[in-house]
């Protein structure tokens, strides 16, 4: 009989410990799913301004390393979703807003023409792209690597191809990849 008591007693004692432990596990989980669900509230409002910005990397090469960096651009999304090749270039030519970046595409370089055919971006510069510094002999490559790094960026694009006033030229008659 008094074997009977201390089973009766202990499987009682086991149904409290399953009960208070499921309680305690749902308590938690109900706890944790309210905090995922608290609604972020900014401290401001966003304005239409705001909401229609996003940021880009270009590039440009460092004023004393020649390393390349990248520097991060506001830029409205509409001009990106008109004309995204095209805006990226004219902001590279426009050139860094940092001082420890140097503007690597030679002044009066313009944008001709851009277009995009199974992920090759073929991007026509006017001749002035030409007079970058031959001094250095790491100029052209750099140049070419910050192009080629701030157009892939986007998704879309895999290798650039350059022209000249719409024609191959020697100097840029490749496919460039991202290094």
């Amino acid at each position: 009989m008094k074997n009977k008591k201390i089973i009766l007693l202990f499987v009682i004692l086991l149904i409290i410990i399953f009960i208070v432990g499921f309680f305690a596990i749902k308590f938690v989980k109900e706890k944790k799913e309210n905090e995922e669900m608290d609604e972020y509230i900014p401290q401001e409002e966003i304005s239409d301004e705001q909401f229609r910005e996003t940021i880009v990397s270009l590039y440009f090469p460092d004023s004393e390393s020649n390393s390349i960096k990248p520097e991060a651009r506001i830029v409205n999304v509409k001009q990106l979703i008109v004309s995204p090749y095209n805006t990226i270039i004219e902001l590279l030519i426009e050139g860094p807003k940092n001082n420890k970046l140097r503007k690597i595409i030679p002044e009066n370089t313009q944008l001709l023409k851009s277009s995009l055919e199974n992920e090759c971006l073929t991007l026509d510069f006017s001749k002035e792209l030409l007079d970058y510094n031959k001094n250095n002999n790491n100029e052209k490559e750099i140049l070419i690597n910050c192009i080629v790094n701030a157009v892939t960026e986007l998704n879309e694009v895999n290798k650039v191809k350059i022209l000249i006033n719409g024609e191959t030229n020697d100097e840029f008659k490749d496919e460039y990849i991202r290094k």
